[in-house]
């Protein structure tokens, strides 16, 4: 596979500080990538300078095979940006903001007929056509934001957290819709906190932190990279300090944590952990209603990587 989007040690300094150093990734035609990293690592300004949105220090920037460059209006018209703040028309129906957007690339309005109807049906508006912003539900206007963003068929996306804060079905029509739009041809770049959704869709993912990439890969090949062989919960009656201790001194595990009768063991490297820890239950005659093991997550990699400190 080629690679539509080419960043080489690109470089970007606030003041005194550096929102990206040094910083060399690509992304490959067709794939989903998702770009993760905590807050202050670099994400939004390393796609703002992808975009030719801000000015960089130094490096390079080639999307499909050419310099990026703020007037490099070929290739923006290839581009589609959904950004997670919404940005539309509230003066203007549904219908007619996508056909605004859209209008802005495709000129031909037969041609633009055709691309918003397809917008509109790959989001789900057919029935919200006629309303406007103020009379949609968060999850329509997420979904009005997408249809402005993708109309114009572009062949390169943008999506920065297009699921904040809806509910559980807009999310799946829009994941659905992120699927299609790969389908049709398009590659897209990921971004969001919400890690389920990157190993429900990304083909690949980098995470950065303080403007660098610390681990890229699949997601299977970054699962690799945690310490943590397993994770199992026990929902018990109850349980004393000492018992809990006890557990924490058992082979391989690596912590444990108790909230309200739940109790979590992380393991690191070893086998048998989930046997051993059913005859401990038995031997200190623990009472359980459930116990379960589950392989490490996204997530784990994630804190264990980028730390568990909080960050503004």
């Amino acid at each position: 596979m080629k690679n539509i989007i080419e960043v080489q040690n690109l470089s970007k300094t606030y003041k005194q500080l550096k929102a990206v150093d040094d910083l060399s990734f690509e992304v490959r035609e067709g794939e989903i990538l998702g770009l993760l990293g905590p807050n202050g690592s670099g994400k939004s300004t390393t796609i703002n300078c992808i975009l030719s949105l801000l000015e960089f220090d130094q490096g390079h920037i080639r999307i499909f095979g050419q310099e990026m460059t703020p007037d490099a209006y070929t290739l923006k018209k290839q581009i589609g940006v959904v950004f997670q703040d919404v940005a539309v028309f509230e003066e203007l129906t549904v219908y007619d903001n996508i056909d605004y957007f859209c209008g802005l690339y495709i000129e031909d309005k037969k041609t633009r007929k055709d691309y918003v109807r397809d917008a509109i049906a790959l989001t789900g508006l057919e029935e919200f056509v006629k309303f406007y912003p103020k009379q949609l539900s968060g999850g329509l206007l997420r979904r009005l934001n997408i249809a402005c963003g993708i109309a114009h068929r572009p062949k390169l996306i943008f999506l920065d957290e297009p699921t904040v804060a809806v509910d559980p079905q807009s999310r799946n029509n829009i994941l659905d819709g992120i699927r299609v739009l790969r389908e049709k041809g398009a590659t897209i770049v990921y971004t969001t906190h919400y890690m389920e959704e990157v190993e429900q869709l990304c083909d690949r993912i980098i995470i950065l932190d303080k403007g660098r990439v610390i681990a890229a890969g699949t997601n299977e090949e970054l699962k690799e990279l945690t310490d943590i062989e397993e994770k199992v919960t026990v929902e018990v009656d109850g349980i004393q300090q000492p018992q809990l201790d006890r557990i924490k001194a058992l082979a391989n595990v690596k912590e444990v944590t108790n909230s309200k009768n739940v109790i979590n063991i992380i393991y690191g490297e070893g086998e048998n952990n989930f046997e051993k820890l059913l005859e401990f239950l038995g031997r200190e005659k623990i009472r359980y209603h459930k116990i379960y093991s589950e392989r490490p997550t996204l997530n784990d990699v994630f804190l264990e990587l980028t730390g568990k400190e909080l960050r503004d």
